[in-house]
């Protein structure tokens, strides 16, 4: 006699023919961090080591996840054009996108006019100071901000 709920168990417990192994890449991987807004232990490292007057954006979706770019002119320009400072290639990005403008310690982003807009926390903008950890959305590419390290501490103190 066939114990029907044993049957029933080892049949749960089988591999059926239609399951799958996935397997994620680091740039998944890289994703799911950024949609969780965690902070790489290598992006801490260059967070914690931006100098004064200087700030870090950190691609967190769209192309080049992970990529990092570092403020740290009075003036800084991304757009899809080869010579923009940071350069973003999609066609959702115009070549002369947006502008990001130091003031001391301070940062600006201000849209050039672009098709597609420039976005701050999720708000369409012409310019806005920028904080820390506000997201930046240029075309499809979304940016996080980092501001220097030493710079908060001495806001924090005043």
């Amino acid at each position: 006699m066939v114990d029907s709920e044993n049957q029933d168990h080892n049949e749960e417990n089988r591999p059926r023919e239609d399951d799958t192994t996935l397997h994620l890449s680091s740039d998944f991987e890289a994703q799911l961090a950024a949609l969780e807004g965690e902070v790489s232990p290598e992006e801490q490292q260059a967070i914690t080591a931006l100098p004064s007057g200087s700030a870090l954006l950190v691609v967190r979706r769209g192309p080049n996840v992970g990529a990092r770019f570092l403020l740290d002119s009075d003036v800084t320009t991304a757009g899809r054009h080869p010579n923009a400072d940071i350069f973003l290639d999609d066609v959702t990005v115009s070549r002369r996108h947006t502008e990001f403008l130091r003031h001391g310690t301070t940062f600006e982003i201000r849209d050039l006019g672009s098709l597609n807009g420039t976005y701050f926390d999720g708000v369409r903008i012409d310019t806005a100071l920028l904080t820390d950890g506000a997201e930046v959305q240029v075309g499809k590419f979304r940016l996080t901000f980092y501001a220097s390290r030493v710079d908060l501490a001495h806001l924090a103190s005043k």
